[in-house]
């Protein structure tokens, strides 16, 4: 009540603040508005760390007047006397378009000028720092005359969250969420050094010395998944006594010890139970990765299929500042959406709202034949 009687000061509603929010984490008066059949709304409170009184309270965001804020929070059961350290605010700030940003974060109008952050229209800390690294990077490397990077969708979550921008663009503040990555099952926690290392160390931001420990850790994966790819588990009263506990049918016949670990049910320290063990202990993270890489081998190969074809089309580059409208055969839509985003990449160009394959044909045949005319022609 306190909140619906004070929503003619509320800036989003009196239209002082005219920008879109961020979907994710509307204000408690957008609640209040958007749901006022709900009978409660439930609210977390966060200690704001080990050596302070202080408490964020998880789902109040406002803007509210500091009075009203004051007394909203000491409406809630066990904070009568809370005091308020620091109210809630909202802010409205312009954004740099993402279609004027090159996928190194440059901006397409003036070279040499990197944006990063809420700037280019994003919402989110992650979303910031990752945005951040990437063009603090390449704005450091062209300082000394070095080759930029990026990071492509197959790569990492900054790779999907920048290209998605660059590529999509967006009229909200844009989070990123794993549902927006077509690669997740190899955009895993677990595999991000395996991903990501070799590009660190060759841009100078892994040390010699962690790129080492890496290079073994690799090793003896692939040590690991050799041994046991030569090592036959033959069918025993032991073997099988395990196999029928979990209910599965008992072996009749001999089975590679890969084969045997892909299993569901069955862990590497199971395995060990009825195959020799390595020479030299393995390390967690290295018993983690055989497991993963095994049991779900499968579905990986499709993926990395998916990602090779995909690194076929990022490999055909487009030139800088065509003129579609003087390609014959391709869409007035697609033309227009060309024209606005300038792909880089055929690959770019095919995740653009309104090109469909057959315009992608007839770009790659003009840029194939040679026959692109620029904007400046």
């Amino acid at each position: 009540k306190i909140i619906q009687d004070n929503l003619d000061r509320a800036p989003m509603f009196t239209g002082v603040i005219e920008g879109v929010g961020p979907r994710y984490c509307p204000s408690i008066e957008d609640k209040i508005v958007r749901f006022s059949d709900k009978p409660r709304h439930q609210l977390f409170l966060e200690p704001e760390g080990r050596n302070t009184d202080e408490y964020y309270v998880q789902g109040l965001s406002t803007s509210l007047p500091e009075e009203v804020q004051q007394e909203m929070v000491r409406s809630i059961d066990g904070l009568e006397h809370a005091e308020m350290m620091r109210p809630g605010y909202a802010i409205e700030y312009d954004v740099v378009s993402p279609y004027q940003l090159r996928p190194t974060l440059e901006t397409k109008l003036i070279k040499g000028l990197y944006t990063a952050g809420q700037t280019n229209g994003t919402s989110g800390y992650e979303e910031a720092a990752g945005q951040g690294f990437i063009a603090g990077v390449n704005a450091g490397r062209r300082a000394k005359g070095l080759e930029e990077i990026t990071l492509k969708r197959s790569d990492a979550y900054i790779g999907v969250m920048i290209d998605d921008l660059v590529t999509k663009g967006t009229n909200e503040p844009y989070r990123l969420l794993t549902s927006r990555a077509e690669y997740r099952l190899i955009l895993r926690h677990d595999n991000a050094d395996l991903r990501l290392t070799e590009l660190g160390h060759e841009i100078g931001l892994i040390s010699d010395e962690r790129y080492a420990a890496f290079e073994e850790k690799k090793a003896q994966i692939e040590a690991e998944k050799q041994r046991l790819s030569k090592i036959r588990i033959k069918p025993n009263a032991e073997v099988n006594a395990f196999v029928e506990a979990h209910g599965d049918r008992e072996l009749k016949d001999g089975v590679l010890a890969t084969e045997f670990l892909r299993r569901p049910y069955v862990t590497y320290q199971d395995l060990l139970k009825f195959i020799p063990a390595p020479a030299e202990p393995l390390d967690r993270r290295v018993i983690e990765q055989i497991e993963i890489q095994f049991k779900y081998e499968g579905y990986i190969k499709k993926e990395y299929a998916k990602v090779e074809k995909l690194k076929r089309m990022e490999a055909k580059k487009i030139p800088a500042r065509i003129d579609y409208s003087r390609i014959e055969g391709i869409a007035t839509e697609a033309q227009q959406k060309l024209a606005k985003i300038q792909p880089e990449t055929l690959a770019q160009a095919g995740r653009i709202s309104g090109v469909n394959p057959a315009d992608l044909s007839i770009l790659a045949v003009y840029i194939e034949q040679g026959k692109i005319a620029r904007v400046d022609d």
